[in-house]
């Protein structure tokens, strides 16, 4: 038997939670599906120490709450899965979980969509996919496996202990691969960190957190990167209660920076020169926030405390003025490399091909796609560049929402001379 529902939402991680509670809000019907958990990435896709990258204050819903850490602290991931839930179970979500969708494709002689499931066949006029920005790891495969080095994605890592004895090789400088880099060190691992370009803004500045900064300066509304830094990560971290990311500063304490990875040969890995470029790249990121904070505070008289010394850079480590361009992996004692290199976004589930561009990235407006009935949620710069933050998508799903009531009163509409 086919069951019947007006939209039909596949995922519940925080977009399909947050466009859940703006659907109820406008009255309209719907199911949420999920093939695991709530938030289930929260939960078992990341490693045990993880912490929010913002404050519970700011990257949350509305009315969302974090008992046991508070709004100023970075709650860790399993209270951030806990606080997605209770929100879902508040707003009386339709929540549907150990469902897995396979096929989603057009209703044939009339609108809407077949969707076929583990648990049967939905027809709905309108599915909203909300599986995130973290479907599936990217993996470069440039070492082989008879390099005799365990090879691992950070979405599998866990902690120290599950490693084997010895050195690590973390490839990637985003916050991911900073803070597993910083905890493995910290455990007294031996560390290699291999930074790329990547944007290291301050923690906090003058008494405010950057999430604050971003937000009073406009930054966080910028509908789309600039030209030339669309592989530009982000290194922020929440952990041990919030700290500026320093790659000399991890240098001093043991960890040796080089560049990206550019191949494997011999038993070596083979290193780019720009480590030098990258980390002056990052700094100027870091001073030009800085800047724009100071000149904040004076064109409007605010009273928060100077603090000069956060414009003072540790000295250049050896690793730095002295980069390597080759690893050799046994004398460096690398039993590990961790791959801190991204996602990629999985939508083959969705079979209906004019929704997509040639390399698979989903068709547009603000979520809204040219395909009748069909959106996205979650997506990486979908309207601003919080698009991926909680509090972002919550905004994001409004519109979704908005936009599937507007079509529905068209729908509905009759003359009335009918």
């Amino acid at each position: 038997m086919t069951e019947t529902v007006d939209t039909l939402v596949v995922g519940a991680g925080q977009a399909g939670i947050a466009v859940s509670a703006h659907l109820t809000k406008q009255g309209i019907p719907h199911l949420v599906l999920e093939k695991d958990r709530v938030a289930e990435s929260w939960r078992s896709r990341r490693w045990d120490s993880l912490v929010a990258n913002g404050p519970a204050w700011h990257d949350s819903f509305p009315g969302m709450n974090f008992p046991e850490s508070g709004p100023e602290a970075f709650p860790p991931k399993e209270e951030v899965a806990q606080a997605l839930a209770g929100f879902a179970d508040a707003h009386s979500a339709p929540i549907r979980t150990g469902v897995e969708v396979r096929v989603a494709k057009r209703a044939r002689g009339k609108s809407g969509f077949i969707v076929e499931t583990s648990d049967g066949v939905i027809e709905a006029e309108n599915v909203i996919s909300a599986t995130g920005a973290f479907q599936t790891p990217v993996f470069p495969y440039v070492m082989p496996e008879c390099a005799g080095i365990a090879q691992m994605h950070s979405a599998t890592y866990r902690n120290p202990e599950q490693l084997a004895d010895g050195a690590v090789l973390v490839v990637g400088a985003g916050s991911s691969g900073g803070q597993i880099a910083d905890e493995l060190q910290r455990s007294g691992r031996k560390v290699y960190l291999c930074v790329g370009p990547h944007d290291r803004p301050p923690r906090a500045y003058r008494g405010r957190d950057y999430c604050w900064w971003l937000g009073v300066l406009g930054l966080w509304d910028l509908p789309a990167k600039a030209p030339g830094t669309e592989h530009v990560t982000i290194s922020v971290s929440g952990a041990r209660g919030g700290e500026t990311v320093d790659f000399r500063r991890l240098a001093h304490q043991g960890i040796t920076l080089l560049g990206r990875v550019s191949g494997y040969a011999d038993g070596k890995i083979l290193v780019d020169d720009d480590l030098g470029k990258n980390i002056e790249a990052g700094d100027a990121n870091y001073l030009d926030m800085l800047a724009q904070a100071d000149a904040y505070i004076e064109r409007f008289g605010l009273e928060l405390p100077e603090e000069p010394e956060a414009h003072e850079l540790p000295a250049d480590p050896e690793c730095l003025t002295n980069p390597k361009r080759e690893l050799n992996l046994a004398e460096a004692g690398i039993s590990t490399v961790i791959w801190a290199t991204g996602y990629k976004q999985d939508f083959s589930w969705i079979d209906l091909p004019t929704a997509f561009d040639v390399n698979g990235a989903p068709l547009h407006q603000r979520g809204v796609s040219p395909e009748p009935g069909l959106y996205f949620l979650g997506l990486p710069w979908q309207s601003r560049r919080g698009s991926t933050f909680i509090w972002g998508v919550w905004h994001d799903a409004a519109h979704v929402a908005d936009q599937i009531e507007i079509q529905r009163n068209y729908r509905n509409y009759r003359p009335a001379s009918e």
